[in-house]
C-alpha cells in the first residue's frame, strides 16, 4: 500500500486499435477493477473505466475517459495502476497480511509475513524466517496477526 491509500492492482500494457482501447493486466482476478465506472490511478491521474471486455485470447480490453484515441493509448504503456482497497471481508488482502506475525491456532509464533509469493496452487506466505505457509491454511486476520491452520510438520522442513 503507498502513502496515498491506494494498492498496485494492475498494469496498462498496450493500445489495442485506434479508439483508445488499451489491453489492461491486472494482479488479480477481480474484475471489479474494470467495472463500467470504476476509478483507476496511474502516476497521479484518475482514470474512470467507461467499458471493459474480455478479448477471445483472455487478455482485458479497457476503455477509459482519458485516452480518446490509439496515439494517447500509446503514451500509457506498460505505466501500472493504483486502485483504493476493495472492502470485502471474505478475500484476503496481501497488504493486510504484510508485516503482521504469524501463529498457528495453539498460538506458536511462526515469525513475520515479509512478503506474499504468486504461486499457481496457492499464494505463498514468505516469513521473516524463510518459511513458506501456503495461504489456504489462514484462518484469520487480525489486526496482530495472521492465524493458521497448518498439517503436522510444515514448519520442520524449513530446518
Amino acid at each position: 500500500m503507498t502513502d496515498d491509500g491506494l494498492l498496485e492492482v494492475g498494469h496498462i500494457r498496450r493500445a489495442h486499435g485506434l479508439r483508445g482501447d488499451v489491453f489492461v493486466q491486472l494482479l488479480s482476478d477481480s474484475d471489479t477493477r474494470v467495472a463500467p465506472g470504476s476509478v483507476l490511478f496511474t502516476d497521479g491521474e484518475k482514470l474512470t473505466v467507461e467499458s471493459s471486455r474480455v478479448a477471445s485470447n483472455g487478455r482485458r480490453i479497457v476503455k477509459f475517459d482519458r485516452i480518446p484515441d490509439r496515439t494517447a493509448a500509446e503514451k500509457y504503456a506498460n505505466r501500472a495502476l493504483r486502485g483504493r482497497p476493495i472492502d470485502d471481508p471474505d478475500a484476503l488482502w496481501a497488504h493486510e497480511m504484510i508485516g503482521k506475525r504469524v501463529v498457528e491456532i495453539d498460538g506458536t509464533d511462526h515469525g513475520r509475513c515479509v512478503s506474499i509469493v504468486a504461486n499457481p496452487a496457492a499464494d505463498l506466505l514468505e516469513l521473516d524466517s524463510g518459511a513458506l505457509v501456503p495461504s489456504n491454511f489462514v484462518t484469520a486476520v487480525d489486526a496482530d496477526a495472521v492465524t493458521v491452520d497448518t498439517p503436522d510438520g510444515l514448519f520442520d522442513l524449513d530446518t
